[in-house]
């Protein structure tokens, strides 16, 4: 074996037509490599007119005969310059343009004749890997893959007179492993001197690595990436230094017609310009992220870490560390949810962009190489690419770590004040109840009484228009529904829905039907389509005896045991789930929404699939939120875990759901929503900035037929089109106005807020109305609210026939006439709530001693407490400090006060 080598200080520099530094005195020292990027003139092809820029010569043809340029597939003075510069900057005698990456590895591989053999390294570019299978199956070529990076690895393969190419990468890609170019090319040369060494130089570009110097026949680049940087071009450069090459390497490229076009290449040497100033940065940041990885725990591949295998090889070959990394969590699954949760880095394939860009290669760049052969090249599953651009560097590390954390793969330590990697093996979600002092509830029972709250919602513009593509804004009502789970350990499942038909029920927990579904895994997640196996089960076995006038409380029980099931089939917890809900069920403010969103938490929570912050500092008084970049309230992919099963849960109780019910229930705040297939953006999106209003809603106590009242709609729309297409549209302007006022309401002002808002309700009322969709308890709402001294605004919410109406009330309203408004609507058999509107989403009260105030949970001695059974008194939580039966006692009056005095609580 030859000793390693640097022939670095030895290489070859073409002396090709330069820019000369003009002066009249003496000669300067050359150019450096980043000038010369920007330089990217040709002496000998000076336009005529001096451009700043080389022109486009956008033509097919050019006249004359015996000229240099007759048709651009040949050639094209465009081309020509860039071809040039590529071929300066690379250490090049000849640079050749084509269309994309891998057609310039396609132009590379035709040199190959059958029976050629080829040594290829075990870490390559899926496309390469393709149509490396490609030629060894239709051409005869046979392809060796050899792990690279140890040149003795490389060395049996070579034979004299067979081997025809050597094709290598460096760093390879994803894993950034280090080939020493100098020495495998030094040995390839020594034992099969035809053979050509290629090398795909994309990860680096010619401005940090310049192969040719260290022994190579040939290098090409994906120009997409790093040369050209911004996406927004394909393209592939070839350079060589052997004339022999050269020739064939020009008459195949003329041949099949693949050169790059003139438009492409200006874009492409308008792209070289800045690659120096890009990939400075690129690198600096890169070291960072990097870093920052490494000091969590991650396996990190990355050449600028002290601790990587080829570090010094790769310093002796290049000059930077470049900008792509990678790393391993040992967790496919968390893997996905990290690359998931971020916001800054764009999910997608390729590099070399000013955009950041993040990717998981098994799933995407390399899924083309089958999971054995992966396995087989030791390339993990689990494995994050991270592609750095220009951006600033806190913010990239900012929206990383926030991903990290909210996928679970580290949590905070209070000991080290930082965040800390979850150890490989653990689920986040486990580890972090783990941290709580939770007990497993796998034998006993889960030994935490679990206190959670959501929001109801209110649909303040564009209700029944939503169905037919119109846009509609959801916000939160603080009138809540709360959930409490408080453990049993004698092997029964009881519920009480206080304010659901007073509905109560207890099961064995064995004699549910467990069998009829299939388990879900820790971190699978719900399918689609519902179980309708578990469902009829459900029916038949647990809720057989519910007669037809408990059809609300049967589907709320539905719709908890269904998830109950599918959530805790693992350890089946023996606990008691209570409800009670200071909003009016089934007027149309989202009640089934929120209800579905305290069970789902309060089960999620008892199995473990989510988490809270791991020792969260004092919380102030009144409702912290969490923002994206908030870190002591609910960790986001929790919130998003409690609204992927509350839809689950809406879904067992409206078959056909939205989403913006339990979306706002568990994200609070404000929201719009617009259905797909109406040729617009469907989907949700959350209105920023969006301040706290004063609502009176009412419910008319009216029975409403949702689907009656939506079908009649229709009908409409199909006899009177054009009346109510114009309708609608006049809805959709509300809305969009309405929209806009909301999230501009700091810079338009209170007081403009306010009286736009007045207008736009009391407009889009009398378009609901022209809809057919109002009632006459309705209308006397209305009239009460709007006439003197009131003069308020009001409409009706949801489906109408009945439910709700909602009336804005003015900052200045006094009590007085709020006293008196109330007592008239009383007196009419209204319920009315004065309520505030875009508050908290979902909020679980904290579970720390610290955080708790044990005074609000001591049993008055008039109150008797349920009797305990001797595995209850060994396990349960002290009776005294159980919330339950004041939690089922309390009055609607008293709940929130009393449930806000137990202690902290933990807000989306």
């Amino acid at each position: 074996m030859s000793p390693t080598i640097d022939t670095k200080a030895a290489a070859v520099h073409h002396d090709l037509p330069t820019p000369d530094p003009e002066t009249p005195m003496r000669p300067r020292q050359p150019y450096k490599l980043s000038t010369l990027c920007v330089a990217v003139e040709n002496p000998s092809m000076k336009d005529q007119y001096g451009s700043s820029s080389v022109p486009i010569y956008q033509s097919a043809t050019f006249k004359g005969v015996g000229n240099e340029y007759d048709y651009s597939r040949s050639g094209n003075p465009t081309r020509s310059h860039l071809e040039h510069h590529i071929a300066k900057i690379s250490s090049a005698a000849r640079a050749f343009a084509v269309s994309s990456g891998m057609a310039a590895l396609d132009v590379i591989l035709r040199l190959l004749r059958p029976g050629d053999e080829i040594i290829a390294g075990d870490d390559l570019y899926g496309g390469t890997n393709r149509l490396l299978t490609f030629i060894r199956t239709h051409v005869g070529v046979t392809v060796h893959h050899v792990d690279t990076t140890n040149p003795d690895a490389v060395i049996p393969f070579i034979h004299p007179t067979k081997t025809a190419m050597v094709l290598l990468e460096s760093p390879t890609n994803p894993l950034l492993k280090i080939a020493d170019l100098a020495l495998i090319s030094k040995e390839v040369k020594e034992r099969a001197p035809n053979a050509i060494v290629v090398v795909d130089n994309t990860m680096m570009s010619p401005y940090l690595q310049r192969p040719l110097e260290h022994g190579a026949d040939i290098v090409y680049d994906s120009a997409t990436k790093y040369l050209s940087g911004h996406h927004d071009l394909m393209a592939g450069m070839i350079t060589c230094n052997r004339d022999d090459i050269a020739k064939q390497i020009a008459f195949t490229i003329n041949s099949v017609g693949n050169a790059l076009t003139p438009i492409d290449c200006f874009l492409l040497l308008r792209g070289v310009k800045t690659m120096a100033v890009r990939m400075d940065r690129q690198q600096a940041t890169s070291q960072l992220v990097a870093t920052y990885l490494h000091s969590l725990g991650f396996k990190v591949h990355y050449p600028g870490l002290p601790d990587h295998p080829g570090r010094e090889i790769h310093q002796r070959i290049s000059d930077g560390s470049g900008a792509v990394l990678s790393f391993e969590t040992s967790d496919k699954e968390l893997s996905e949810k990290i690359v998931g949760s971020t916001r800054l880095w764009g999910i997608s394939v390729s590099f070399g962009c000013v955009n950041s860009l993040i990717s998981m290669p098994c799933v995407m760049s390399h899924a083309s190489i089958d999971p054995a052969t992966r396995a087989a090249r030791g390339l993990p599953e689990d494995l994050i690419r991270l592609c750095v651009g220009i951006e600033d560097s806190s913010d990239l590390l900012d929206d990383l770590e926030h991903a990290l954390v909210d996928a679970g793969a580290i949590v905070l330590s209070a000991q080290q004040n930082k965040y800390v990697r979850v150890p490989p093996g653990h689920a986040a979600l486990n580890k972090a109840v783990e941290q709580l002092s939770i007990g497993s509830s796998s034998i006993k029972g889960v030994e935490h009484e679990w206190f959670v709250s959501a929001p109801g919602k209110v649909i303040l513009f564009g209700e029944h228009a939503v169905v037919h593509g119109v846009t509609a804004i959801a916000a939160s009502v603080d009138l809540r529904c709360y959930g409490l789970t408080t453990p049993r350990n004698d092997g029964k499942l009881s519920a009480h829905f206080v304010d659901i038909d007073n509905f109560q029920a207890e099961w064995d927990v064995e004699s549910l039907p467990w069998g009829a579904s299939a388990p879900l895994g820790q971190s699978e997640m719900h399918p689609e389509d519902l179980d309708q196996q578990l469902i009829e089960a459900i029916h038949a076995g647990p809720l057989r005896e519910l007669g037809s006038n408990q059809n609300r409380a049967s589907n709320a029980a539905l719709a908890f045991l269904y998830m109950y099931i599918k959530l805790t089939s693992a350890h089946r917890p023996s606990v008691h789930f209570g409800v009670r809900a200071t909003l009016p069920v089934g007027a149309g403010l989202g009640s089934s929404a929120s209800f579905s969103t305290c069970a789902s938490t309060a089960l999620l929570l008892l199995s473990q699939r989510i988490s809270l912050p791991s020792i969260p500092p004092p919380i102030s008084a009144g409702h912290p939120h969490l923002s994206h970049h908030g870190r002591h309230a609910l960790e986001r992919y929790s919130a998003e875990e409690a609204n992927r099963w509350a839809f689950i849960g809406e879904k067992i109780l409206h078959g056909n759901p939205s989403g913006v019910d339990n979306s706002v229930a568990v994200f609070g705040g404000a929201l719009t929503y617009n259905r797909p297939g109406f040729g617009k953006p469907s989907g949700m999106e959350s209105i920023q900035g969006f301040g706290s209003l004063r609502f009176l809603l009412t419910n008319s106590k009216i029975p409403r037929d949702t689907k009656k009242l939506v079908a009649g709609v229709g009908l409409m729309k199909q006899e009177q089109p054009e009346v109510v297409g114009s309708i609608l549209d006049a809805i959709e302007n509300i809305s969009a106005q309405a929209k806009r006022s909301l999230a501009d309401s700091t810079e338009f002002g209170r007081d403009n807020l306010l009286r736009d808002l007045s207008v736009m309700i009391s407009e889009n009322h009398r378009h609901l109305v022209s809809l057919g969709v109002s009632h006459p308890s309705l209308e006397i709402i209305r009239e009460k609210t709007a006439a003197v001294p009131y003069n308020l605004s009001t409409k009706l919410t949801g489906a109408g026939g009945g439910g709700c109406a909602v009336t804005l009330i003015p900052d200045d309203f006094n009590d007085a006439s709020m006293k008196d408004l109330l007592s008239e609507l009383i007196g009419c058999g209204f319920d009315p709530y004065l309520t505030s509107v875009g508050g908290s989403g979902l909020g679980i009260l904290s579970p720390y001693p610290e955080h708790r105030n044990l005074n609000a949970v001591v049993i008055p001695p008039w109150q008797v407490t349920p009797p305990e059974t001797p595995d209850e008194a060994a396990n349960s939580p002290d009776p005294k400090n159980s919330i339950q039966t004041l939690f089922e006692t309390k009055s609607l009056s008293e709940l929130t006060g009393w449930a806000n005095g137990l202690g902290k609580w933990l807000y989306v």
